[in-house]
């Protein structure tokens, strides 16, 4: 009896894992990903390279603004529908377009000569970005059953980091053999990927009706939200989200200048810094997800947390160091592990927070909060760093990391249980 009842769990584990939906999580991710490394990455090392100030890079995160707002407009794309494909793969498809074309001409103009058109197109690619993910993101949690919702973010998580490899490895490489130009158009054509996967996936079977007006559209989700866990529940949660994840995304958010700056090439950061960021990440991503099935998410938030702060540590090491390439390789390795790891337990958290009836735009507001801390406390890190220098800045970065984990007291407790991961509906 023991030996059938394995079996059967046996084989519900692989129904879960090996099926069409994982596929098309791994698509989902990679497409949401690879714009927003063009912007963090790709972006601000052809700045550099073009001989643009840390201050004015540093600013360059203001035009990620979208993923900070794009809760205002998703209940439009909830609300209406496009003529073709139906409501959500209409959408994925309309900014999969936008963001090929958007990308594509980002190295067309002299940062010397056009650095406002420059800022122009960056923000339409985040804002074509940020409205591909509110869909993603709603026809992700429609199409994954509950036993799979958290397998099926993690797989996102994991493909949305090796989209990064694309511009932030592939890119810098090709930028020291081409003009930035051909390199910006290159990285644009893995947009196709996107849209071959929207061409071919249906509607999911389980989407919830449309809202039937507007104002339906965009009232219910916040006071399903207020009503579900009150004000004092919310505003918990709502701060959690924003200072989680805030000294982490500090300390990397100049991290490409960080290494032109420390002496390596844009070969060997390629190769080094980004391919050791790009595993260590989806290794720890894919570890996250196995030991929340024992840990739980509390637990799970607590010990990855602690873990990025630590790993935050090591760029303040590397700035006293300089340009050692395995203590690049190391440092670099250790840190987004604990990104990767701390990325799967809050991506597991939102997606238990977040009602599956208003999806697109709940899910749409919190991720925006989360994305907070990189559009405007990110912006001023260049001047941070030209005030105090690379050590002390990735110093305050993990100090700025600590009331992120003190809230996890009221949000996640480390003795309340989190067996059943079930979103709220």
């Amino acid at each position: 009896m023991d030996a059938a009842n394995s079996s059967d769990k046996q084989q519900h584990w692989s129904d879960a894992v090996l099926n069409r939906r994982t596929l098309i999580c791994i698509f989902t991710g990679f497409s949401s990903g690879m714009p927003l490394y063009v912007l963090f990455q790709l972006l601000p090392a052809y700045l550099r390279a073009e001989g643009v100030g840390l201050k004015e890079i540093g600013l360059f995160a203001l035009v990620t603004f979208p993923y900070t707002w794009k809760f205002m407009w998703a209940p439009l794309m909830d609300r209406y529908i496009p003529p073709f494909l139906g409501r959500r793969r209409g959408w994925m498809l309309l900014m999969q377009i936008a963001l090929l074309g958007s990308i594509a001409c980002l190295g067309l103009f002299d940062p010397a000569m056009s650095i406002m058109t420059i800022a122009y197109l960056a923000t339409a690619v985040a804002l074509f970005s940020a409205s591909q993910d509110i869909v993603l993101d709603a026809y992700r949690r429609e199409l994954l059953p509950e036993e799979e919702l958290g397998w099926g973010n993690s797989v996102h998580v994991q493909a949305y980091r090796i989209s990064g490899i694309v511009p932030g490895a592939l890119g810098l490489i090709l930028a020291d053999m081409m003009p930035w130009s051909s390199v910006f158009m290159i990285v644009a054509g893995f947009m196709i990927l996107g849209v071959a996967m929207t061409l071919v996936v249906k509607e999911p079977i389980t989407a919830p009706r449309a809202p039937k007006t507007l104002k339906e559209a965009v009232l219910e989700p916040f006071n399903e939200f207020i009503t579900r866990l009150g004000w004092t529940g919310a505003l918990q949660i709502l701060s959690f989200m924003f200072l989680y994840k805030l000294g982490d995304n500090m300390a990397t958010a100049l991290s490409t200048p960080f290494y032109i700056d420390m002496g390596f090439s844009l070969t060997e950061i390629g190769v080094i810094a980004k391919a050791s960021a790009l595993w260590a990440s989806v290794v720890g991503g894919i570890l996250g997800g196995l030991w929340m099935i024992k840990l739980g998410i509390n637990r799970a938030l607590w010990i990855f947390g602690v873990v990025q702060v630590v790993t935050i540590l090591g760029f303040a090491l590397l700035a006293e160091t300089g340009p050692d390439k395995l203590l690049l390789a190391v440092v670099i390795s250790f840190e987004y592990l604990g990104v990767g790891l701390g990325t799967a337990a809050f991506t597991a958290f939102i997606a238990r927070t977040t009602s599956i009836t208003f999806a697109a735009t709940q899910f749409a507001l919190f991720t925006a909060l989360a994305a907070l801390p990189r559009t405007f406390v990110n912006a001023l890190t260049g001047y941070i760093v030209d005030a105090v220098g690379w050590n002390m800045f990735f110093y305050l970065c993990a100090v700025l990391a600590i009331p992120g984990m003190l809230l996890l007291l009221k949000v996640a407790p480390w003795h309340a249980s989190t067996a059943n991961l079930k979103s709220p509906e």
